[in-house]
């Protein structure tokens, strides 16, 4: 029985590791953050409920929806679509706070408890109310281009437990975010290739 021999340069090594970088950190990526993106939908995941989270810019931007990256520093619609019936009998309050510590996609509550003062890094607060119909839905007018973080907080209608959810979003500009890593990790690839083409070769000086 013939034995097959399998050798692999170390530019394929490069690349095989690089490409499983990618698949990694795209994974990663996406089990965490406050927004998670299920057919074309924003969802906010509030304990084990869930709600369709979307915001508007009426004045600037008539009925085009939002999740994370909010275009203009304009009055801004949040609208919040409960996907679980207990949500409709909690009282829910919402809070926008500036992302004083960088916190970024990945905000957690343990990043909102690590504020020192609550109040003088929030911009917005809406006071606990149920709501009927199944929607939540508050606006608040931006001052300031910049980064910040959504808390929404349900209370239990009979236990004496919170339930919070936390979401990062960028007002006034896109954030980058890792684009520019995946620019970098293109040409990482790029150059591989390159290299595996005899690119050095070019530059070697000829023997006479």
């Amino acid at each position: 029985m013939k034995q097959i021999a399998i050798s692999c340069s170390p530019v394929l090594i490069v690349r095989f590791s690089i490409l499983l970088g990618i698949t990694q950190f795209a994974l990663y990526s996406h089990g965490h953050g406050g927004v998670a993106f299920e057919d074309d939908l924003c969802v906010i995941k509030v304990n084990f409920m869930q709600a369709h989270f979307t915001v508007f810019q009426p004045e600037t931007r008539q009925n085009t929806e939002y999740c994370e990256d909010i275009p203009d520093v304009t009055r801004s619609v949040f609208v919040m679509e409960y996907l679980h019936d207990l949500l409709k009998e909690m009282a829910i309050d919402f809070r926008i706070v500036r992302d004083i510590n960088n916190a970024g996609r990945f905000a957690s509550w343990k990043d909102i408890e690590a504020i020192d003062d609550l109040e003088a890094a929030t911009v917005f607060y809406q006071q606990p109310s149920i709501e009927e119909g199944g929607f939540y839905r508050t606006s608040y007018e931006f001052q300031d281009k910049g980064t910040y973080i959504g808390v929404v907080t349900a209370v239990h209608p009979d236990e004496e437990r919170n339930y919070n959810a936390v979401f990062y979003f960028q007002v006034g500009g896109r954030d980058w975010g890792t684009i520019p890593l995946f620019i970098l990790i293109g040409l990482l690839l790029q150059l591989s290739y390159w290299l595996s083409q005899g690119g050095l070769q070019r530059f070697r000086p000829k023997q006479v």
